[in-house]
């Protein structure tokens, strides 16, 4: 039986070799960008988990009861959470668009 599909081997060879990496930039603005959008991960990260902790942290106080301590501990996590959350998601859409932009016209 033969088929167009390229041989097996190649496949896992290509697929052993590991994930393509972008070419390396020296454009100041690309790096600053992968830096900006790194950072923005980062914060997105600990953002939600931030919120995680809070709505773990309700479900002990619900349990147990809202003392001071547990209630100061949900709300500081969602503050800093949402502190940290708001400027990430935007900066990771501004990232986004700008790399979309950068292909759309061929840089």
């Amino acid at each position: 039986m033969s088929s167009d599909r390229p041989d097996d081997a190649g496949h896992r060879a290509a697929a052993a070799s590991g994930p393509r990496r972008a070419p390396v930039t020296t454009d100041p603005v690309r790096v600053r960008r992968a830096r900006i959008a790194r950072w923005s991960l980062l914060a997105n990260r600990v953002g939600y988990l931030l919120f995680g902790l809070a709505v773990a942290l309700f479900v002990v106080a619900f349990v147990v009861g809202f003392t001071g301590p547990l209630v100061t501990a949900i709300v500081a996590s969602m503050v800093v959470g949402s502190l940290l959350l708001a400027p990430s998601i935007v900066l990771g859409y501004a990232v986004k668009a700008a790399e979309k932009e950068d292909r759309a016209r061929g840089l």
